[in-house]
């Protein structure tokens, strides 16, 4: 466990640091797209049209039970490997975990969009949001924009940083795999339409499993870095509208970073938004917040998530000197 949370915590340094370089990426596919080419294997040939819906959903969660069951021993096997190797091995181990963290990469495109409005006016806010979200960029206007990316930083802190790294703490590097396998699993077929309603179901269902601690566990690690940028006050505000307005959102899991995020910047997040041309009514996360959201409160959400970042490195390193 020891060795474990070292790897932890430089890995998650090695994110912040280098993040997902693209001429890396140009030249070699992503993990994560990996996995993704082995879930549309298992779309193409096990999710047919003219398929019972009972066919579909005992297809798919054979299809992610095969694929969770491929990760954790594929995790067990280059673990494995690796210990052999001595201190080497830990060194390739932790630059393999940081390939699977989102700290740069979610700082880097949610700071676009603050960046886009503040050179390019609404459209180019709209273009950058429309990266690292699913609603129609047109329908939003500069408060929605910023609104959103609030949100996806909010939202992602917690399946792209905390959940990933919490799974390695717990189970290491399949447990690791497993997790990644299973939320771009979600993001891929775990949608409630026609399509993916029934096979997806299973994946969806896991996904929302496996999101549970690191959603609740995000808020705490909000709060706290909350309270290191701005203070007691503003900490207790986050930890307080996390624990009141989570369960506002649709989503089983991201209304606990969303709402701890709305109280700390003191605005109004989530509501009624439009995807694909379908509005989605939702109640606000904090009603009772400031409705115009501006480009600096991207700016100050971020400040806070790199707080917060930080404390999940120093509770690593925590861990590991009590593991000790």
């Amino acid at each position: 466990m020891t060795a474990t949370l070292i790897v932890l915590a430089v890995a998650l340094v090695l994110d912040r640091i280098v993040g997902d370089p693209p001429k890396l990426w140009n030249r070699v596919p992503h993990p994560v797209v990996v996995f993704g080419w082995a879930i549309s294997a298992f779309d193409h040939f096990f999710n047919g049209k003219r398929m019972h819906a009972e066919t579909r959903r005992f297809n798919g969660a054979v299809a992610i039970g095969a694929l969770l069951a491929a990760s954790l021993l594929a995790g067990y096997l280059i673990h494995s490997l690796l210990m052999g190797l001595g201190w080497l091995g830990w060194a390739v181990e932790a630059m393999i975990v940081a390939l699977f963290l989102a700290q740069k990469s979610l700082a880097d495109h949610v700071g676009a969009v603050a960046t886009g409005l503040k050179r390019g006016g609404l459209e180019s806010g709209r273009q950058a949001v429309s990266m690292i979200v699913g609603r129609d960029p047109a329908t939003l206007d500069e408060p929605a924009v910023c609104r959103a990316a609030v949100e996806s930083l909010a939202e992602n802190f917690s399946d792209g940083v905390v959940a990933p790294a919490l799974w390695y703490a717990l189970l290491g590097l399949p447990g690791l795999l497993a997790y990644k396998m299973l939320n771009t699993a979600d993001s891929m077929i775990g949608h409630k339409n026609a399509k993916y309603l029934e096979f997806g179901w299973a994946s969806a269902r896991l996904d929302d499993l496996a999101n549970w601690p690191a959603a609740r566990l995000s808020i705490l690690l909000i709060a706290a870095g909350a309270w290191i940028d701005k203070g007691g006050r503003t900490a207790r505000a986050a930890l307080d509208l996390g624990l009141r307005d989570n369960g506002l959102h649709r989503s089983p899991n991201a209304g606990w970073p969303e709402a701890a995020m709305a109280g700390a910047l003191g605005i109004s997040l989530a509501g009624p938004r439009i995807y694909g041309g379908v509005r989605v009514e939702e109640p606000m996360i904090n009603a009772a917040g400031r409705a115009m959201a501006t480009a600096g409160d991207i700016g100050a959400a971020l400040s806070i998530f790199d707080r917060a970042c930080d404390v999940l490195v120093l509770a690593a390193i925590a861990g590991a000197v009590i593991a000790a």
